[in-house]
């Protein structure tokens, strides 16, 4: 079952949440980075999920149509057939998408999913994210309520931002200042909205400082002891036992935390965290090392002819691909999802 299904999924975010672990979010932007982080699970024996932006889905679809239904559906077939030899359990999942680009990515990979389960087939993502941290919350939740319905109604989770994460991510952009912390009241709104559970479950993307990018120390100071207070606020104002955690939060803009933030970001309900700066620069990195130290091979100098055994893809590709695969490894570790694969 390399690809979960809705029920495997639900049971690995529950695992995680009772187990004070996440399992890390991975963005892909192609077939090679896929098997990337699949290799990263695999030799960490966790199990995961994979994830694809707008950004990376238009890229996915080509340069010459750009269409991002199409590069997230060729790249979620593409792996339901390769992930089965990884031996490991994945969950499919599209990051930020913001309200002007919903109707020409999350809603048509809705309604696809929505064509198979009448099918009797698994949807084709296991989640979905609605990023309407630009909106105000009054209409962010609105849309998000709209949203979890659809999802629902195809055995989907949806995950929701409710305040800023700050920095860029494809193309969204929020300014790193005060606003970039959830208040209780913040999440309450959300919790009479969305519910907790009985309209359908969802992930929270809630924010206590979090930035997306990698930026020198002091420039972001997380919170992550604020989510303990989020869940303590919605669990006393609708009767949950002392301790509980109602929330299934997510940690975005993770790239270059401390082990100390996420330690206190899993004990606090943590399930998943975003990793994409620093996957990307742990797969680029041995490729500008191959370039500058086979500078005349991949290069054809002075009119010579170069090395092809130096400029074939496939030679700086295996590298690459190693390197993040090692970085997937490495997040494993940092979320304590390292062995806890399903059996």
């Amino acid at each position: 079952m390399p690809i979960a299904t809705p029920e495997v999924y639900n049971e690995m975010l529950d695992r995680a949440k009772a187990g004070k672990f996440a399992y890390p979010a991975i963005n892909v932007t192609s077939s090679q980075t896929l098997h990337a982080a699949l290799r990263g699970f695999a030799e960490a024996e966790s199990d995961g999920i994979i994830q694809i932006s707008t950004g990376g889905a238009e890229f996915l679809g080509g340069q010459h149509s750009k269409d991002m239904v199409t590069g997230a559906v060729a790249l979620a077939e593409f792996a339901h057939i390769v992930a089965k030899k990884y031996g490991i359990t994945v969950a499919l999942h599209t990051d930020h998408c913001p309200k002007d680009k919903l109707d020409g990515y999350v809603r048509p990979l809705l309604d696809i999913s929505a064509e198979r389960v009448k099918a009797g087939q698994n949807p084709l993502f296991q989640s979905h994210m609605w990023d309407g941290s630009a909106e105000t919350l009054a209409d962010n939740l609105a849309i998000g309520q709209e949203l979890l319905a659809k999802a629902a109604a195809a055995k989907i989770i949806l995950e929701v931002e409710i305040t800023p994460t700050g920095g860029e991510e494809d193309g969204v952009t929020h300014e790193i200042n005060d606003e970039l912390y959830t208040t209780v009241d913040d999440a309450i709104r959300t919790a009479e909205a969305l519910g907790l559970g009985e309209k359908g479950r969802y992930l929270l993307a809630a924010s206590f400082g979090n930035v997306h990018g990698v930026y020198k120390p002091g420039n972001v100071v997380l919170r992550p002891e604020l989510l303990k207070d989020l869940q303590e606020g919605v669990g006393s104002k609708y009767g949950r036992a002392a301790g509980s955690q109602p929330f299934d939060f997510v940690f975005h803009g993770g790239s270059g935390s401390t082990a100390e933030e996420i330690a206190t970001a899993l004990e606090n309900g943590v399930v998943k965290m975003n990793l994409d700066t620093d996957t990307q620069y742990a797969f680029t990195r041995p490729v500008a090392d191959h370039m500058f130290k086979n500078y005349d091979g991949v290069l054809k100098v002075d009119g010579e002819v170069g090395s092809k055994k130096t400029y074939d893809p496939r030679t700086w590709g295996k590298s690459a691909e190693a390197g993040m695969a090692a970085r997937v490894t490495e997040a494993c570790a940092n979320l304590r999802s390292t062995g806890t694969k399903l059996k």
